[in-house]
């Protein structure tokens, strides 16, 4: 029974690492799905200028979510960046400067702020919530460990694991970056089983009120491009504030969503 198991994971990860090296072309692949898309895509229902945050993932800048950010831009939306450089963790720079940038945009436009985070930058955009949440209207999470916030050791794959280093030391979030409290505003996080950066089952928000997981088919470096992400974020950012529902894919489109 011994190498059975042995074998099990070892091919697990094979599996894992296989994916790891297609994560960008994978990426590429969703680039030009999304393209592909536009038509469909500029059809989404259209916003009337609400504040919108984009956070991007570890070691990432701005420039990894221009595509995202424009294509919300152009549903009427009033989309920021975070602004911070590169995301080297949750430095006290980043805590206090998204901090401030969440009061700023909630006294400019007058009303709350819808925060979207990608891989890291979804934790952060949960802690600003639990800080805040008369400042966030929800917050929207691509690809997002929530399970894993400040734990160490061992992830839930190979692929994973092998970025650990990255990930989980130091913790996720340190502080006085880790906030109390619940989270008190409406949650989705988008996932994708052929992750191979952050391991699915971590993405996944536990069962509660306003809360969805919703699983798409892609990399993980692709979810900020990905036009199955891109319709569920323009279906949320288009509900009214008092009015929340679980995402149903339109016409001919639950195909994209496993």
């Amino acid at each position: 029974m011994a190498p059975q198991r042995s074998g099990s994971r070892a091919g697990r990860a094979a599996k894992s690492t296989s994916l790891l090296i297609t994560e960008f072309p994978r990426a590429g692949l969703e680039l030009g799905a999304a393209v592909a898309a536009s038509p469909l895509l500029a059809a989404a229902r259209r916003g009337n200028g609400q504040p919108v945050l984009v956070l991007p993932g570890f070691l990432q800048s701005d420039a990894s979510t221009v595509i995202m950010r424009s294509y919300l831009r152009g549903l009427n939306y009033s989309v920021h960046g975070w602004k911070l450089r590169a995301n080297v963790g949750s430095t006290d720079a980043v805590v206090r400067g998204l901090r401030n940038q969440v009061a700023a945009l909630t006294g400019k436009y007058d009303q709350p702020v819808t925060v979207i985070g990608w891989s890291l930058g979804g934790l952060y955009a949960h802690e600003l919530a639990r800080r805040s949440p008369g400042s966030v209207r929800q917050v929207l999470t691509l690809g997002t460990p929530v399970q894993l916030a400040g734990r160490r050791g061992r992830a839930a794959s190979h692929a994973f694991d092998r970025l650990s280093q990255l990930h989980l030391a130091p913790p996720l979030l340190v502080r006085p970056w880790r906030e109390a409290g619940g989270l008190r505003v409406p949650a989705t996080s988008v996932y994708s089983r052929s992750d191979a950066i952050a391991p699915w089952r971590t993405c996944r928000l536990s069962p509660g009120r306003r809360r969805e997981n919703i699983e798409v088919y892609g990399s993980h470096l692709g979810l900020g491009h990905n036009p199955s992400v891109l319709l569920v974020l323009a279906d949320k950012l288009a509900q009214p504030t008092h009015a929340w529902r679980p995402f149903v894919p339109g016409p001919g489109m639950g195909w994209a969503y496993p």
